[in-house]
């Protein structure tokens, strides 16, 4: 339901004829919903910000929410739910900061009892409605990017790339290994590669709790990942389970090199360095 030019001129007429009752009363409304979790200077700030940019909004000839007319409105509300969504708030004492003015202009539209005052209040309580429901879905947008970006942390911590000495990097995984991590790990992995040079690197799977097709395939596509950066894989962790999972459901590791754990998976390292190592001063010696 759309402000028409008279009622949006009443409108702002009557948010700028009683602004300090309907500051100081909205005031009141919006803490007591927030039970003191907001200090009182910033709350009245953003209710004057609202106050402030509904006049601006019904001086120009607001209609709705989406006009021209509301885009500083708009804006005043998306900063308010990033910043509730940030501290923690929810959708819906978000939403009840900017429905708490309804009451307000109701006690100050008492006096009048007049059909005209029935119709501007229902056409105010429609645009009021309206600002709520953006504060809801600018304050989800909001959450879901923090979330996102969370997950996204969490992926990297659970992916550590571990220096065991020079030459040898070690990748010990923990969880389920799905599509997403298991890009994760062969970036992180990958990257590892080119920045320490390693010819090698052990892929830990002790901590995954079980190995199917799906997490082989990942396993061997980062293993094939790392070959083409010309550094060997060494998979370790394989325990009695996971081995007879493996053989039922028919996967082959090839010539990948496999150990029961990363203490073998160390120990097969040092044999390949230490071997390397002895031909390299063979030769300077010859």
């Amino acid at each position: 339901m759309a402000l028409s030019a008279e009622e949006s001129g009443r409108l702002a007429r009557l948010l700028t004829a009683n602004a300090e009752r309907l500051i100081q009363r909205w005031t009141e409304a919006v803490g007591r919903s927030l039970r003191g979790r907001l200090s009182q200077a910033e709350l009245a700030r953003q209710v004057q910000e609202l106050h402030r940019s509904m006049i601006d909004a019904a001086e120009n000839g607001l209609t709705d929410l989406e006009s021209e007319q509301g885009g500083e409105l708009r804006a005043v509300l998306a900063e308010l739910s990033r910043g509730r969504a940030r501290q923690g708030f929810t959708a819906t004492e978000t939403a009840i900061s900017v429905f708490a003015l309804k009451g307000v202009l109701l006690e100050l539209m008492e006096q009048g009892q007049d059909v005209a005052t029935l119709r501007d209040f229902v056409a105010f309580s429609a645009l009021i409605d309206e600002m709520g429901l953006f504060t809801c879905e600018s304050f989800v947008r909001t959450r879901e990017s923090l979330i996102a970006d969370q997950a996204e942390q969490l992926l990297e911590l659970s992916t550590p790339v571990v220096k065991i000495w020079e030459g040898v990097v070690a990748v010990p995984l923990v969880g389920t290994l799905d599509s997403a991590r298991a890009q994760v790990v062969m970036e992180r992995l990958l990257q590892t590669l080119v920045d320490t040079g390693s010819p090698y690197a052990i892929i830990d799977i002790t901590g995954v709790p079980a190995v199917d097709t799906q997490v082989a395939q990942h396993i061997l596509k980062t293993v094939v990942a790392a070959r083409l950066m010309g550094a060997d894989c060494i998979i370790s962790g394989i325990r009695p389970q996971i081995a007879q999972t493996i053989v039922a459901l028919g996967i082959e590791f090839g010539d990948i090199a496999t150990k029961a754990s990363l203490a073998d998976a160390l120990g097969h390292v040092l044999r390949l360095t230490g071997a390397g190592n002895a031909r390299r001063h063979q030769r300077r010696e010859s």
